[in-house]
């Protein structure tokens, strides 16, 4: 006589393992982790405040009122 299953629990353990996999390709389709994606804008924000240090006047920003 073969062994009980229990259907239900067949059914979850297959429908985690689709999400696994598709969990799987989503990141891998993505490509990087949340931590590298703030190392780099970390360091793309300090390279900026670098840059920003080293102008001879500050930087400005034109103004919307129309006047030319």
């Amino acid at each position: 006589m073969g062994d009980i299953i229990n259907l239900r629990r067949i059914r979850k353990e297959k429908a985690r393992a689709s999400a696994s996999k598709e969990a799987a390709a989503n990141r891998a389709k993505s490509g990087r982790t949340r931590a590298e994606r703030d190392t780099t804008n970390q360091a793309r924000a300090l390279e900026e405040k670098r840059l920003e240090a080293h102008r001879r006047e500050p930087a400005t920003v034109p103004s919307d009122d129309g006047a030319e």
